[in-house]
């Protein structure tokens, strides 16, 4: 899809743009709605959503806020409003099932009864699939992550899942367990299954570092459910505090686990360690 609107783009000196919406529509209402539990889980936070809209050759993107206001737009204002006057649109490509407009009233026959009289050409893309014959779709990403089956979301999603933010200061226990750690903040709707992964980071040296990793909420150590990414590399140590850093999920080794004691979770830290070390090994460190 991205594909084709830089090639339109550029074929028509336009902006190849990007529409997209905050919070997710399904979360607005779920939390309207008082049931969180309908909110889909976050596939990438924004900066890597735009990071990999720019490598896509996206050059704009309308960040549009979804709120009350947003929900009781008509399908005919969300055309003349928003595509038409507000982003001056021209070419346009959308899902066959792209539905919008208060009630999702508005679908693509209504768009492309309406572009023409604003000069606006509409386009759909059908369904697209894997070489395995698999939808491909942000529902299944969310279910091949949530199963921690990385080797499905990289085959989805075109390359390796990663996240991407600034390394934060913590308690320095892991330091304390001789396996310190880059934390790093995570979504609280993080899609990802939280537990243990062997990891690749970029941003740090000039190629990528290997290491092991948590995600989760750490509930050996605390009790306040926030979601930290905990990353210890291998054989180097890096002042790495206020610093970008890309994190690659490669594979799950298991999930989290609430340890009775910190010896105990100290050996598992170092199991851990050997298994991640282990996946590494036929390719070296």
């Amino acid at each position: 899809m991205l594909s084709q609107v830089t090639e339109a783009a550029r074929a028509r000196a336009l902006v190849p743009t990007v529409l997209t919406f905050a919070p997710h529509p399904r979360q607005f209402f779920a939390e309207k709605n008082r049931r969180p539990e309908l909110s889909p889980p976050q596939i990438n936070g924004l900066r890597d959503k735009l990071t990999a809209l720019r490598e896509a050759g996206i050059e704009q993107v309308l960040l549009a806020r979804f709120n009350q206001r947003f929900a009781e737009m008509s399908a005919q204002d969300f055309i003349e409003t928003l595509l038409v006057k507000g982003l001056n649109a021209r070419w346009l490509i959308v899902g066959e099932d792209f539905r919008f407009g208060r009630q999702r009233s508005g679908d693509v026959a209504l768009l492309k009864q309406m572009g023409p009289q604003f000069g606006l050409e509409v386009h759909t893309l059908s369904e697209v699939k894997d070489q395995q014959g698999h939808r491909v779709s942000s529902s299944e990403v969310r279910a091949a992550l949530a199963a921690g089956d990385l080797t499905q979301a990289q085959s989805l999603l075109g390359r390796p899942y990663a996240m991407t933010g600034h390394v934060v200061h913590g308690k320095k226990l892991g330091r304390t367990l001789n396996m310190p750690t880059l934390n790093m903040r995570v979504t609280p709707r993080c899609a990802a299954r939280s537990g243990i992964y062997v990891v690749r980071v970029h941003g740090l040296a000039q190629q990528a570092l290997p290491g092991v990793a948590s995600l989760g909420v750490r509930p050996t150590v605390e009790d306040d459910g926030r979601i930290l990414l905990e990353t210890h590399l291998f054989d180097v140590n890096i002042d790495a505090y206020g610093k970008l850093i890309r994190v690659e999920l490669l594979k799950h080794l298991r999930d989290e686990e609430k340890f009775p004691d910190l010896p105990t979770l100290t050996a598992a830290m170092h199991a851990d360690a050997q298994h991640a070390r282990a996946y590494f090994a036929p390719h070296g460190l």
